[in-house]
């Protein structure tokens, strides 16, 4: 098989990256100024599909780093309910690669009349949900022809902890997303074989983590089944043992995220109890008992690892799918732009 969109699009995350970090810069301080005056004792996002995990990851670093509590709003309350919502006190976060969704446009539009100070992050500029918000941070990733986001979600994400890093005015995190198309490059070099050669002909799997490790599992179970026809369900590390656990048995495999932050224990308790279930577990991060280690890169900020650990994922998975005998690009059944009322 030719080399295909997707390929091509992960490999050019670290630049898009680079670009947003450039050229977008007025854009999030303005952003980030009317978070300030506003100061929202909220924040709620509308999104969808891989947009909804950035917004669920944005959600994780917001509330650990800001104190303020963010909530997701479902688009059809107001596209299809057409119940306002009392937003007064609050700012909206729209994500959206296309921009063009007529759920995600209308809960936009409700939104700033409801009284929310209210962001769209798009790749596109001029798109239907910009305009209907107050500021727009335009991704910039270029064409994204694969049905996979690859590069928009990572940018999606990157904007939002450049938006949170700017308005909480932290240098920590300024300085880590900083340094971010670097530690991307580093992450597509990582060689996450060994759990390529147990899922080339597994049915089904889970994919574990915490925090913003969790939206960062959500975002790669929706892509084990988009791009390799792979049944892939997420959990947090801690809820998975609420029951799912019960169907962990022999050779069952896991994919568990472990970054270096409060919860890194927990997830290697997780890891070591799936593991002497007798399950397949392939862990980043750390090392468990009975568990392989997956290679990343490490000494970053535990707010942007996740996202760094994302590159390796899209690598991985546009290599698994080939080796699955699918086309990464053209999923069945599905369109690079889904628009829902």
């Amino acid at each position: 098989m030719a080399e295909t969109f997707m390929a091509r699009e992960v490999a050019e995350i670290p630049a898009a990256a680079a670009r947003f970090l450039d050229e977008s810069r007025g854009a999030v301080e303005a952003a980030a100024a009317a978070l300030r005056e506003r100061d929202p004792g909220l924040i709620v996002t509308v999104a969808r599909g891989s947009s909804d995990h950035a917004a669920t990851y944005l959600k994780y670093a917001v509330e650990l780093l800001a104190g303020v509590p963010v909530a997701s709003v479902g688009p059809s309350v107001a596209s299809i309910y057409r119940r306002p919502l009392r937003l007064g006190n609050a700012a909206c976060i729209g994500i959206s690669q296309s921009g063009r969704s007529p759920d995600i446009v209308e809960m936009m539009r409700a939104a700033g009349e409801g009284g929310a100070l209210s962001i769209a992050i798009t790749n596109f500029a001029d798109a239907p949900m910009a305009q209907a918000s107050a500021h727009t941070l335009p991704l910039l990733a270029g064409p994204e022809n694969s049905v996979a986001a690859t590069k928009t979600f990572v940018t999606s994400v990157l904007a939002g902890l450049v938006l949170l890093a700017e308005w909480q005015e932290d240098e920590g995190l300024r300085k880590a997303l900083a340094t971010l198309p670097e530690a991307l490059e580093q992450a597509l070099t990582q060689d996450w074989s060994p759990m390529a050669a147990r899922l080339s002909r597994a049915s089904s799997l889970y994919v574990l983590g915490r925090g913003p490790g969790f939206a960062i599992a959500a975002e790669s179970a929706l892509k084990f089944k988009e791009t390799c026809g792979l049944h892939a369900e997420s959990y947090s590390a801690a809820e998975v043992l609420h029951g799912p656990a019960a169907i962990v048995q022999a050779n069952f495999p896991i994919f568990a995220l472990g970054i270096e932050d409060a919860a890194l224990p927990q997830v290697i308790a997780t890891a070591e109890r799936l593991a002497a279930q007798g399950a397949d577990v392939f862990l980043t991060g750390a090392e468990a008992k009975g568990a392989v280690t997956l290679p990343s890169v490490g000494g970053l900020h535990p707010l942007v690892t996740p996202l760094v650990l994302t590159a390796s994922f899209y690598a991985f998975i546009e290599a698994l799918a080939r080796r699955r005998g699918f086309d990464p690009d053209t999923p069945p059944h599905l369109r690079k732009v889904t628009e829902t009322t």
